[in-house]
């Protein structure tokens, strides 16, 4: 039957009145609303059944069709209304009960679910579908319980699992939504979270929930001011939301105490900035990002402390809670660095310059390489006994002193092991001063060049002995070492023969 026009003549109204007419035309509407259901133009049927329930309001089966028509446009709350509807004008419409149990379900209220299908069950107890739709709801129950003991355990893996599980029966559940938006978050999968939170919000912008999840991503991602904005929101929308309560205040709590620090930091209190950021790192053991800057900052103010070990161990505890924080491992390759430990540096440079391949990067992987290569030589100027800034005068005093100690005729009573030992330490103090005696040398040794690989030392070419004999005046004669007991330990005079 063709629609009627709403706009029709006042007289034709009036005629309309007379009841038979208005249960036929509420039926015509029915049958055109069938018909666009069957197309699955939900919207259209939508509108014809509102017509015929406008035309007849205490039919039941109309509130049916039109609960039919809300659940395909997942409006399930106003389905479920008019199933409601439908049941109250007739308690035995078995349809009615089930899209009722349904609509529960689907906004994840099982208990509710199941009274309805156990209504159908009464009314005819081989309904298949009610059978089947009440185990569901019972599956149901049991992923909620599942889900709130792993929640207790902060199992949050296991959470997300039995809501995805839960949604799939639940599809219109807020609550097992923002209970898996809220898990993913405290898993540090962010964008899922805020995902899930905005869905939610586009349908209801005043949603608590969703606003505390929205929160929780931006708090977790270091960014508390955006997150407290929203955690304030919350509040707005629901004044007794402990979760938001608690979020805003350690929110709050963590910016001072950081920046507390952050300020000490800048005025060069560096046991103080220490401090604060310890006690900064109490605030939330869930908040990885803002942690890990903590872990980095304390780190900081321990190299200026001199803490190097300490300091590595909070890089190292910053790069556990995220591994792609390249300002821990630049600090914690420096710290390696100052701490002569250049293989190690060297790895953190490496993956730094992976990451990120700019040219200061690559400069201090350059540098790491070549303190690296110059470990690994003979360290001339620990020979000595000198600093790397020695002087020409420091250098030859160094010698002299380390020379006469080390000469073999000095050893020469001490034991064959000894004597061996010695000899060669008298060698390398040698070497030592030809190299860092000599500028060009002194060049290419500090430029990390290995003066032995570069046969500087080959052959016949070197001989300690001449280099002793050179610098104590070039007489050809022998020296006579005194290490009698009078002389006191360590103590020796010689004399040219």
């Amino acid at each position: 039957m063709a629609a009627v026009d709403i706009d029709v003549p006042v007289e034709t109204e009036q005629q309309l009145r007379n009841h038979d007419d208005l249960e036929r035309q509420a039926e015509g509407f029915k049958e055109q609303g069938n018909l666009f259901y069957s197309k699955k133009d939900y919207s259209e049927a939508f509108n014809y059944y509102t017509k015929a329930i406008d035309a007849s309001p205490k039919n039941a089966s109309y509130y049916g069709n039109r609960a039919a028509t809300l659940m395909m446009l997942c409006r399930f709350r106003e389905a479920l209304e008019d199933s409601q509807q439908a049941v109250r004008l007739d308690d035995c419409f078995m349809k009615g009960h089930l899209r009722e149990g349904k609509c529960h379900l689907s906004l994840g209220n099982a208990m509710a679910a199941s009274r309805c299908f156990q209504k159908v069950l009464e009314l005819e107890p081989s309904n298949r579908e009610a059978q089947q739709e009440n185990k569901n709801a019972t599956t149901l129950l049991e992923y909620e319980r599942m889900a709130d003991f792993g929640f207790e355990k902060r199992d949050f893996r296991k959470v997300v699992y039995c809501m995805d599980r839960a949604l799939a029966l639940a599809s219109a559940c807020h609550r097992f939504k923002i209970l898996k938006a809220e898990c993913l978050a405290l898993l540090g999968r962010y964008p899922e979270a805020q995902s899930v939170a905005s869905d939610i919000l586009r349908m209801d912008s005043t949603n608590a929930d969703a606003l505390y999840v929205r929160g929780l991503c931006l708090y977790y991602e270091d960014c508390i001011d955006k997150a407290v904005q929203f955690f304030v929101q919350a509040l707005r929308m629901a004044p007794d939301h402990e979760k938001a309560r608690l979020a805003c205040r350690n929110a709050k709590a963590l910016k001072a105490k950081k920046d507390e620090g952050n300020q000490a930091f800048k005025s060069s209190s560096y046991e103080a900035a220490y401090q604060l950021y310890t006690e900064a790192l109490t605030i939330d053991p869930n908040n990885i990002k803002t942690n890990a800057k903590l872990y980095c900052n304390r780190a900081t103010a321990g190299a200026k402390l001199k803490k190097l070990n300490q300091a590595i161990e909070d890089c190292t505890s910053a790069i556990k809670l995220d591994d792609t924080y390249i300002k821990a491992y630049l600090r914690r390759a420096q710290c390696y660095m100052d701490t002569e430990q250049y293989e190690e540096a060297v790895r953190d440079y490496e993956k730094v310059y992976q990451t990120e391949k700019t040219s200061d990067h690559k400069h201090l992987l350059k540098t790491a390489q070549m303190e690296l290569k110059k470990s690994k030589r003979k360290d001339y100027y620990k020979v000595l006994g000198v600093g790397k800034n020695a002087t020409e005068d420091e250098i030859k005093k160094a010698y002299r002193k380390r020379a006469l100690m080390h000469h073999p005729d000095r050893h020469s009573a001490a034991t064959p092991e000894v004597q061996k030992e010695e000899e060669k330490k008298f060698k390398e103090v040698g070497e030592a001063f030809t190299v860092l005696s000599d500028p060009k040398k002194k060049i290419r040794y500090d430029n990390g060049h290995d003066l032995e690989d570069d046969g500087c030392f080959d052959g016949g070419d070197f001989d300690a002995n001449n280099i002793f004999r050179a610098f104590f005046g070039g007489h050809g004669g022998g020296f006579s070492f005194d290490s009698s007991p009078d002389s006191g330990p360590g103590n020796f005079f010689f004399q040219f023969g």
